[in-house]
Protein backbone atom coordinates (compact mmCIF):
# COMPACT_ATOMS: atom_id res chain seq x y z
CA UNK A 1 0.00 0.00 0.00
CA UNK A 2 2.95 2.23 0.34
CA UNK A 3 3.48 2.15 -3.26
CA UNK A 4 0.04 3.32 -3.94
CA UNK A 5 0.27 6.11 -1.25
CA UNK A 6 3.52 7.63 -3.23
CA UNK A 7 2.30 7.27 -6.37
CA UNK A 8 -1.17 9.54 -5.29
CA UNK A 9 1.48 11.84 -3.60
CA UNK A 10 3.50 12.10 -6.20
CA UNK A 11 0.29 12.99 -8.76
CA UNK A 12 -0.91 15.43 -6.16
CA UNK A 13 2.15 16.83 -5.73
CA UNK A 14 3.60 17.11 -9.86
CA UNK A 15 -0.28 18.53 -11.48
CA UNK A 16 -1.50 21.63 -10.12
CA UNK A 17 -4.99 20.08 -10.29
CA UNK A 18 -5.85 16.35 -9.55
CA UNK A 19 -9.24 15.40 -9.57
CA UNK A 20 -9.71 11.07 -8.30
CA UNK A 21 -13.02 10.21 -9.74
CA UNK A 22 -14.99 6.88 -11.09
CA UNK A 23 -14.39 7.00 -14.89
CA UNK A 24 -12.62 9.66 -17.20
CA UNK A 25 -13.01 13.51 -17.46
CA UNK A 26 -14.01 12.14 -21.23
CA UNK A 27 -16.92 9.49 -19.98
CA UNK A 28 -17.48 9.88 -16.10
CA UNK A 29 -19.04 6.99 -14.74
CA UNK A 30 -20.97 8.52 -11.49
CA UNK A 31 -22.64 11.30 -11.54
CA UNK A 32 -20.68 12.76 -8.71
CA UNK A 33 -17.86 12.37 -10.91
CA UNK A 34 -19.32 13.93 -13.64
CA UNK A 35 -20.81 17.20 -11.78
CA UNK A 36 -17.07 17.82 -10.89
CA UNK A 37 -15.52 17.29 -14.17
CA UNK A 38 -18.68 19.86 -15.76
CA UNK A 39 -17.78 22.69 -13.32
CA UNK A 40 -13.75 21.94 -13.92
CA UNK A 41 -14.54 22.20 -17.66
CA UNK A 42 -16.80 25.43 -17.61
CA UNK A 43 -14.04 26.91 -15.55
CA UNK A 44 -11.53 25.70 -18.37
CA UNK A 45 -9.73 24.62 -15.91
CA UNK A 46 -6.84 22.04 -16.89
CA UNK A 47 -6.75 19.42 -14.97
CA UNK A 48 -5.59 15.51 -14.65
CA UNK A 49 -8.15 12.55 -14.34
CA UNK A 50 -7.44 9.64 -12.42
CA UNK A 51 -10.07 6.48 -12.63
CA UNK A 52 -10.19 4.96 -9.57
CA UNK A 53 -12.23 2.23 -10.70
CA UNK A 54 -9.03 0.94 -13.13
CA UNK A 55 -7.31 0.54 -9.94
CA UNK A 56 -8.99 -0.83 -6.22
CA UNK A 57 -5.37 -0.05 -4.87
CA UNK A 58 -5.70 3.69 -6.03
CA UNK A 59 -9.62 3.60 -5.13
CA UNK A 60 -8.80 2.58 -1.58
CA UNK A 61 -5.71 4.35 -1.23
CA UNK A 62 -7.14 7.56 -1.72
CA UNK A 63 -9.64 7.28 0.84
CA UNK A 64 -6.69 6.38 3.25
CA UNK A 65 -4.37 9.42 1.88
CA UNK A 66 -6.81 12.04 2.51
CA UNK A 67 -9.07 10.09 5.60
CA UNK A 68 -12.04 11.28 3.07
CA UNK A 69 -14.79 8.13 2.40
CA UNK A 70 -16.28 9.06 -1.13
CA UNK A 71 -15.02 9.91 -4.23
CA UNK A 72 -14.72 12.15 -6.59
CA UNK A 73 -11.62 14.21 -4.73
CA UNK A 74 -10.37 17.44 -5.70
CA UNK A 75 -6.93 18.68 -5.31
CA UNK A 76 -5.20 21.97 -5.77
CA UNK A 77 -1.61 22.36 -6.18
CA UNK A 78 -1.53 19.47 -3.44
CA UNK A 79 -4.52 20.77 -1.06
CA UNK A 80 -7.21 18.29 -0.64
CA UNK A 81 -10.53 20.70 -1.30
CA UNK A 82 -13.04 18.11 -1.09
CA UNK A 83 -15.49 15.77 -2.98
CA UNK A 84 -18.52 17.07 -4.91
CA UNK A 85 -20.57 18.63 -2.58
CA UNK A 86 -17.51 20.88 -1.21
CA UNK A 87 -17.06 21.57 -4.91
CA UNK A 88 -20.19 22.32 -6.12
CA UNK A 89 -21.26 24.69 -3.19
CA UNK A 90 -17.37 26.72 -3.50
CA UNK A 91 -18.46 27.15 -7.46
CA UNK A 92 -21.91 28.39 -6.53
CA UNK A 93 -20.59 31.16 -4.21
CA UNK A 94 -17.35 32.15 -6.32
CA UNK A 95 -14.38 30.34 -3.86
CA UNK A 96 -13.49 27.92 -6.33
CA UNK A 97 -12.78 30.25 -8.84
CA UNK A 98 -11.21 32.54 -5.78
CA UNK A 99 -9.33 29.42 -4.78
CA UNK A 100 -7.79 28.97 -8.44
CA UNK A 101 -6.83 32.48 -9.24
CA UNK A 102 -4.82 32.77 -5.79
CA UNK A 103 -3.28 29.41 -6.66
CA UNK A 104 -2.27 31.06 -9.95
CA UNK A 105 -4.39 28.89 -11.91
CA UNK A 106 -6.76 31.11 -14.49
CA UNK A 107 -10.39 30.16 -14.93
CA UNK A 108 -12.53 31.04 -18.10
CA UNK A 109 -14.50 34.17 -17.02
CA UNK A 110 -18.37 33.41 -17.05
Amino acid sequence: MTAILDFIANEIKTNDVVLFMKGTPQFPQCGFSGQVVQILDYLGVPYKGINVLADGDIRQGIKDYSNWPTIPQLYIKGEFIGGCDIVREMFQNGELQTQFEEQGIAVRAA
